[in-house]
Parts: structure tokens; sequence; C-alpha cells
């Protein structure tokens, strides 16, 4: 029940989103022509990067904390899943370094030359 609540909310919220995008079109200044693409390009790359960061936070957060428990399990193994569990977090961590590579070419790339 908490899901289909979670989901009407979610498109309740984007259809009021989209009638306000849409409500009132302004003529465009020179200013709103120069700025506006990178505007958008600068929100869209601060949205993208936090997601990305709130993800492999997450990820990470998840493989230690699995990590943890099977070293308390098999004191052991400690060194197999250490190694295996760094090897993990780099490759989660190259996900975020993608997303910042990809954020940093479009802030920076000016590709329609204004």
């Amino acid at each position: 029940m908490k899901k289909i609540t979670a989901i009407m909310l979610l498109v309740l919220g984007l259809m009021l989103l989209a009638t306000a995008v849409f409500a009132n079109e302004a003529a465009p200044s020179a200013d709103a022509a120069k700025y506006g693409f990178f505007g958008t390009v600068a929100f869209a790359s601060a949205i993208g990067i936090g997601i990305a960061a709130l993800g492999t936070g997450i990820g990470m957060g998840l493989g230690i904390g699995r990590a943890v428990e099977g070293i308390a399990r098999n004191p052991e193994a400690s060194g197999k899943i250490m190694t295996t569990m760094i090897v993990g977090l780099a490759l989660i961590e190259s996900l975020a370094i993608y997303t910042l590579v990809v954020v940093l070419i479009l802030l920076y790339a000016k590709p329609f030359g204004v």
C-alpha cells in the first residue's frame, strides 16, 4: 500500500510540475537565450551528481556492512573478504567518477558555442 501511495504522489507531483512549466511563455530576451541552456545544464549537472553521490553512498554503505557481517561470522576469511570489498568499493566509486566526468563535459564543452 505504501508503494502505491508513493507512486501516486510522484505522479501527482510530476503532473503539477508539468502544468507550471507550460503555464506561461514569456518572450525570450537576449540574456535568456544566452544563459537559458547553460542554466539548465548547470541544474541538470547538480541533480545528476547528487543522484550519483546518493547511489554510490548507499551502495558503499551496504557493501561495507555486509563485509563486516561476513568478517564477524568468519574471522579467518577476513583477508579474502577485505580484498573483495576494496575491489567492489573501487568499482562503485568509479560510477561516481564517470558521472563527474560527464557533468564536467556538460559544463565546459559549450556545444552550441554560446
